[in-house]
């Protein structure tokens, strides 16, 4: 397979996510580009990260809500995304939410938009959380029922190089919960693989930066070159067609 280089093929694009920042670091370079070259692209996240406070004397987990609001906000505006909706499903409940109610509003946006490209989790939610996975299922379901013909669902993988390098150092901060690290696909069977150039990546990395609260522990324990060299790239694989 030769992998998709060139977001302007990606035509319309939606992204389905868990948590305000799992758009950002996994596809704010696409996003940020197809804006730029005139495409529609829209974001749907299905949580406010209420339980995401990484230092709780700084970030009180009852703001965590507006907090993480607000610096998603920040995050899509430096991309370019004016398109944003989001669920109102509570962070860290999503597998106890019903499954056909969620699916039913993700089809909506399928019908509604008509995307040629959908972006989220693989199966395994790319880091194990249980959100990810859910908001996986709800997405597979819903391009099934909803895709036009010649639509595709993307799912988020590494590398196996990226992951050799960059996944047990992230780790430290648990980022892959209960799996050993990120899933993995080679280049070559790889169906979106784009290399971010200089002025994107630099968007990308402002966009990062907008989440404060999740990343400055991070930033300070890894350095800035550190998160540029990990986000340098962004991978997909197939993970249906209409």
């Amino acid at each position: 397979m030769t992998p998709i280089t060139d977001p302007t093929e990606l035509g319309t694009i939606l992204g389905v996510w868990a948590h305000p920042d799992d758009e950002t670091y996994l596809a704010a370079g696409l996003m940020a580009a197809a804006v730029r070259n005139g495409q529609r692209v829209a974001c749907v996240t299905a949580t406010r990260g209420e339980e995401g406070s990484m230092d709780e004397e700084k970030w009180p987990p009852e703001n965590m809500g507006e907090v993480r609001e607000k610096e998603l906000m920040r995050s899509l505006e430096i991309t370019g995304v004016s398109e944003h909706t989001w669920l109102d499903y509570r962070d860290g409940t999503l597998k106890e939410v019903d499954a056909a109610e969620a699916t039913a509003r993700v089809r909506t946006f399928i019908e509604q938009l008509e995307p040629d490209s959908v972006f989220s989790f693989g199966p395994e939610g790319m880091t194990g959380h249980e959100d990810h996975i859910a908001t996986e299922q709800w997405t597979a379901a819903a391009f099934e029922e909803a895709a036009k013909p010649g639509a595709r669902l993307y799912w988020a993988t590494a590398t196996p190089e990226w992951a050799a390098e960059f996944a047990s150092r992230l780790d430290q901060f648990n980022v892959f919960f209960n799996i050993d690290g990120p899933p993995v696909t080679p280049l070559d069977e790889l169906a979106v693989y784009y290399e971010l150039p200089p002025e994107v990546l630099a968007l990308k990395m402002n966009a990062i930066e907008a989440h404060e609260s999740q990343v400055e522990g991070m930033i300070a324990a890894f350095g800035r070159d550190f998160f540029s060299e990990g986000m340098k790239a962004e991978s997909f694989r197939l993970g249906a067609k209409r």
